[in-house]
C-alpha cells in the first residue's frame, strides 16, 4: 500500500503507442463542462442546500451499484444502512454511520477492476482530496478527515454543482409530483440549471397494486377527471405541460419491454377501465403499457419533449428485499431485449417527424450492431442512448463504440449519460467516458481512418455538444 495515495494522469487511456494519441485527444474535452441529462439525483438536495450528514451517506449508502457488490459478498442490504420502506418492518437496520463506512473499507479489495472503483477512487481523491486508500486499517482516520471536509460550505451540493463544472442536470421526477423543489430552485435562479424529467412509468402499469391509487392522485395533481381513458391521457398531457414549463426536456421509460405497438382506442380504453375494476389480466396490461409508450410518442411531437426509453431490466428481482426495501436496491437484472420490431409501430408514425425525439438504451448488448445501430443509422428521430447501468465501464464503453460507430457513426448517439443517485461521482462518470471515447479515437487516428484533427472536434462533440442538441430547450 502506497503511503500517499495518487491516481495516474493516463488512467483508464490505452497502453502503447495509443496513449500518446488518447492524451492529446483528452486534453481537449477533460475540462469541458458537464451536461448531466439523464440522472436521478433528488432536487430536494439542491433546494435544501444542506450539508451532506456523514460519508456513508454520501458515498455508500444510496449508492446501489457499491451496495449490490458488499451484499453479492455475504452484507445484507440492512448492514450497509438502507433502511425499510416501513418504521414497523422488524428489520434491524445499521444506524451508525462510522459502521457502515468501516465495512466498506474493510472490503474495498472487492471493488478491483469494477468501474465502481474508478467512480470512487475520483470522487475520494480528485473531489475530497483524500490521499489514504480505503482499508480496515485507514477506515477511521479517513472516516473522520471526510466528515471534517464535507461539514465545510465549499461541499454543500450547489458548492460542488459549480465545482464540478455542471452547465445543467435533470432530475427524474413522478409524472404525479408538483415539482416543489424545481419551482424553489427557480425562484433562486436555478430554474435552467436544475431541470426535472418526466418519469410516468407507474401510471402506465395497469396492474400495479397502487395503481387505482396513483390515477386518482393523477386526477388531484393535475385538476382532470382520470377516471376513464380519455381523461387519463388528457390528465396525462397536463401533466407534460406543467413540467415543460418548468423546464423539463425529456420524459423518462423504464419498460421491462420494448414493444411499442399502438391499440384500437376503443381496446384501450376497455383495457383501462377492466382495470379500475381490478380485472385487467397480464396480457391485457401487457399490450396496454406497450400501448401508451406509443401515446408517450404521440405526445412528445405535441410538445417537444425528448423520449427516453431504457428497457431490459427485470426490476426488483428479489421480491422480499423490494417488499421490505422498495425499489432500487440493487436487484434489477437485464433480460434479453428485441427493437427491431418493437420500436417498428413508433418509427413508422414519427420516426420522420420534425418533432419527436428517441433516445434508446440497453442493457443488451448484442443489439448493438444487429439492431439498434441499423435502426438509428436510418430514423432521423432516434439517438443511440449511452452505455448504460452494468455497460456502464471501460470495456463496455469501448465495445460500444466498436459495435455501433460503423453503422449509425458518432452522430446518432447522444454522447455520455450519467444514470446516477451519486451525485459525487457525476464528474468521475463523464470523466471516465471522455478517457474511453479518447482512446477509441486514438486508434482510429493511428489506423489512418481519420485524421487528428477529426479525432479532437469528434470528442469535443461526444463530451458536450451532442448531448446539449439531443436534449434541446423548449422555453
Amino acid at each position: 500500500m502506497t503511503d500517499h495515495w495518487t491516481l495516474h494522469p493516463d488512467r483508464a487511456l490505452p497502453a502503447g503507442e495509443l496513449r500518446p494519441i488518447a492524451r492529446e485527444i483528452y486534453s481537449h474535452t477533460a475540462s469541458l463542462p458537464l451536461v448531466s441529462m439523464h440522472g436521478h439525483v433528488d432536487a430536494a438536495v439542491f433546494a435544501e442546500d444542506q450539508p451532506f450528514p456523514d460519508p456513508a451517506q454520501l458515498l455508500v449508502v444510496p449508492d446501489h451499484y457499491l451496495v449490490r457488490m458488499l451484499v453479492s459478498q455475504g452484507m445484507t442490504v440492512a448492514d450497509m444502512g438502507v433502511r425499510p420502506v416501513t418504521a414497523d418492518s422488524g428489520v434491524a437496520v445499521e444506524t451508525d454511520a462510522r459502521t457502515i463506512w468501516k465495512r466498506f473499507c474493510e472490503l474495498w479489495h472487492l471493488f478491483r477492476g469494477t468501474p465502481t472503483r474508478y467512480w470512487l477512487e475520483h470522487e475520494l481523491v480528485e473531489v475530497f482530496g483524500v490521499t489514504r486508500r480505503p482499508s480496515a486499517e485507514t477506515a477511521d482516520a479517513l472516516f473522520d478527515e471526510l466528515s471534517e471536509r464535507i461539514a465545510g460550505p465549499e461541499f454543500r451540493p450547489r458548492a460542488l454543482f459549480e465545482r464540478f463544472n455542471l452547465e445543467i442536470l435533470a432530475t427524474t421526477d413522478p409524472a404525479t409530483s408538483e415539482l416543489p423543489h424545481h419551482a424553489a430552485l427557480a425562484e433562486e435562479g436555478w430554474g435552467d440549471r436544475i431541470v426535472p424529467t418526466f418519469r410516468p412509468d407507474p401510471l402506465l402499469h395497469v396492474t400495479r397494486p397502487d395503481w387505482t391509487g396513483l390515477v386518482d392522485e393523477l386526477s388531484a395533481v393535475s385538476g382532470v377527471d382520470a377516471s376513464d381513458y380519455a381523461g387519463y391521457l388528457a390528465a396525462l398531457r397536463q401533466r407534460r405541460r406543467a413540467f415543460v414549463a418548468a423546464g423539463a426536456r425529456a420524459t423518462d421509460h423504464g419498460h421491462l419491454s420494448a414493444d411499442t405497438t399502438e391499440l384500437p382506442a376503443e381496446e384501450a380504453a376497455r383495457i383501462f377501465a377492466a382495470a379500475r375494476r381490478g380485472e385487467a389480466t397480464d396480457a391485457e396490461a401487457q399490450a396496454f403499457s406497450g400501448h401508451m409508450l406509443f401515446e408517450m410518442a404521440r405526445m412528445s411531437t405535441e410538445d417537444g419533449l425528448v423520449m427516453q426509453l431504457h428497457p431490459g431490466s427485470l426490476r426488483d428481482h428479489d421480491a422480499a428485499v423490494a417488499a421490505t426495501f422498495g425499489p432500487d436496491k440493487g436487484y434489477d437484472i437485464p433480460v434479453a431485449t428485441e427493437y427491431t420490431r418493437s420500436l417498428r409501430p413508433v418509427l413508422e408514425a414519427f420516426g420522420h417527424h420534425p418533432s419527436f425525439g428517441l433516445i434508446v438504451f440497453t442493457l443488451d448488448e448484442t443489439t448493438f450492431s444487429r439492431e439498434l445501430a441499423p435502426l438509428a443509422g436510418v430514423y432521423p428521430a432516434m439517438r443511440l442512448g449511452a452505455p448504460w447501468w452494468f455497460l456502464d465501464s471501460p470495456d463496455g464503453m469501448r465495445r460500444y463504440r466498436e459495435a455501433v460507430t460503423e453503422t449509425a457513426g458518432f452522430y446518432n448517439t447522444t454522447g455520455f449519460v450519467d444514470d446516477t443517485r451519486a451525485y459525487a461521482s457525476i464528474p468521475a462518470r463523464h470523466d471516465l467516458a471522455r478517457r474511453i471515447d479518447a482512446g477509441y479515437l486514438a486508434r482510429l487516428v493511428a489506423e489512418h481512418r481519420i485524421d487528428l484533427d477529426e479525432a479532437v472536434e469528434t470528442a469535443v462533440d461526444l463530451a458536450y455538444h451532442l448531448p446539449r442538441a439531443a436534449y434541446p430547450a423548449l422555453r
